[in-house]
C-alpha cells in the first residue's frame, strides 16, 4: 500500500508541472491570437471587432500622450483621426497571472487617415493587460508610447 501510495505521488508531482505547461501554452496561444485580431481589426477600423476585444473599462495611455477610454478610442477610428497603413506587432513578453495576462513588446506603424504624421512610421514601445472576463479575454489597460531619437537623448540612464 505504501508503494502504491509513493508511486501515485511520484506520478501526480510529475504530472501536474505537465499539466500547467500545457495549459500556459494554450493560454498564451489565446493572447498570442487575440492581439492579432486587435492588429488586423485596427487595420480595417473594424469597430464591432474592437468593441468586443476591449473590455468597457479599457483605459489606454496613447502616443500621443493622452490618457483615453474606450469610448474615445473609437470615436477616433470612427472619425479617421486614429488609422494606420500598417502595422507590425512584436510581442517579446507575456506574463500570466490566473485571469490577468501582461503583454509587451514592440511595434511598427504606418501613420494614415487625419492623424499627425499620416504617411510615416513610428517605433512604439507597449505594454497591454487583458483580463479574461466572461469566458473570453479583453484588454483592460494599455500604454504604448514613441520610441525615437529625441527620446534616447533626453534618456539618462543612472
Amino acid at each position: 500500500m505504501i508503494k502504491a501510495m509513493t508511486l501515485f505521488t511520484i506520478l501526480l508531482m510529475t504530472a501536474l508541472p505537465v499539466a500547467t505547461q500545457k495549459r500556459d501554452q494554450r493560454l498564451e496561444a489565446e493572447i498570442r491570437r487575440v492581439n492579432a485580431e486587435e492588429v488586423e481589426s485596427l487595420l480595417r477600423n473594424d469597430v464591432k471587432a474592437l468593441e468586443r476585444l476591449w473590455s468597457d473599462d479599457l483605459v489606454v495611455t496613447n502616443p500621443l500622450n493622452n490618457f483615453v477610454n474606450k469610448k474615445e478610442v473609437l470615436r477616433l477610428i470612427v472619425s479617421g483621426v486614429l488609422a494606420f497603413r500598417s502595422y507590425d506587432r512584436r510581442i517579446e513578453h507575456i506574463k500570466l497571472h490566473e485571469n490577468l495576462a501582461v503583454v509587451a513588446g514592440s511595434e511598427t506603424v504606418v501613420w494614415a487617415g487625419k492623424m499627425p504624421g499620416a504617411g510615416k512610421s513610428s517605433l512604439l514601445r507597449f505594454t497591454g493587460l487583458w483580463l479574461r472576463q466572461n469566458g473570453r479575454w479583453q484588454q483592460v489597460a494599455r500604454h504604448a508610447n514613441i520610441v525615437g531619437e529625441q527620446g534616447v537623448e533626453n534618456t539618462q540612464i543612472r
